[in-house]
């Protein structure tokens, strides 16, 4: 069993799309980067490498690459998901908490944990999704940012046991 930890942050700018756990949700605002920006995504992928001892989504993904300028983080969770199989890891859990003062993201957690559950090839009931503000404290409190944390446990399945999506 390996732990890992991701956290990412990026700044709110008007218009755009706010993507969230591959979620497109409504909002007045969208999340500024190289990227669609998803922060939960960056967050749980950065957790998943670590984990695996793989380092971070700025080495594998770097933002000076054009391809992946815009590119959905649905796709970075693909490619991350491919790293850790090659290197014969399997999730076990993920638990992501999203830090925002707005929107409301619970009428979009079920999607965006079936979502990552889906890429990672696991029951959704192994993936946690969560939300919470910050009272209107630091960037996110004052509308300028959205950040998100990751922990991620994985594991490499032996003989005879049971990857993580059947030991659910």
């Amino acid at each position: 069993m390996r732990i890992g930890h991701g956290y990412d942050v990026h700044r709110l700018e008007p218009g755009g799309k706010l993507i969230l756990g591959g979620v497109e949700i409504p909002h007045t605002h969208g999340l500024a980067g190289h990227s669609d920006a998803d922060v939960l995504l960056h967050a749980v992928c950065d957790a998943l490498l670590g984990a695996a001892g793989l380092g971070d989504i700025g080495e594998h993904f770097p933002d000076t690459d054009e391809q992946y300028r815009g590119v959905s983080s649905m796709k970075l969770l693909e490619k991350t998901t491919a790293l850790l199989e090659k290197q014969g890891f399997a999730v076990v859990n993920v638990d992501a908490t999203l830090v925002a003062e707005k929107p409301k993201i619970s009428p979009h957690k079920d999607a965006m944990r079936a979502n990552i559950a889906r890429v990672l090839g696991v029951d959704p009931g192994v993936v946690n999704v969560k939300a919470t503000t910050t009272e209107g404290l630091g960037i996110a409190g004052r509308g300028e940012g959205m950040a998100a944390l990751c922990t991620a446990l994985i594991h490499r399945p032996g003989p005879g046991r049971a990857k993580s999506s059947e030991a659910g």
